[in-house]
């Protein structure tokens, strides 16, 4: 199976929105835990989150699209963009 990176930017000032769906978050992600290579927040050099980049196996784009569809932060409109990337894992 295919390796899709999902890789989305919060929305400014969004830190209160990020931490109250949180925990609706990491639920809806480890549902999915059997299809997750890596997954996390991206940080700001001060070590805030201003983002998330989760890169998982799926079947195809749009099972990828419609997981992250359903990932609460998305539902809440905590991103100011959100991308879904086909990637192939190389090393190690």
């Amino acid at each position: 199976m295919p390796y899709f990176a999902i890789h989305c930017i919060d929305k400014a000032d969004s830190a209160d929105l990020r931490a109250e769906t949180r925990p609706a978050h990491l639920a809806h992600v480890n549902a999915h835990k059997d299809k997750v290579l890596v997954a996390g927040p991206l940080l700001r050099p001060d070590g805030r989150a201003m983002g998330s980049l989760l890169i998982m196996e799926f079947e195809d784009r749009d099972a990828a699209l419609a997981f992250a569809n359903g990932d609460p932060y998305h539902q809440v409109g905590l991103f100011e963009s959100r991308s879904i990337t086909n990637w192939h894992k190389v090393l190690p």
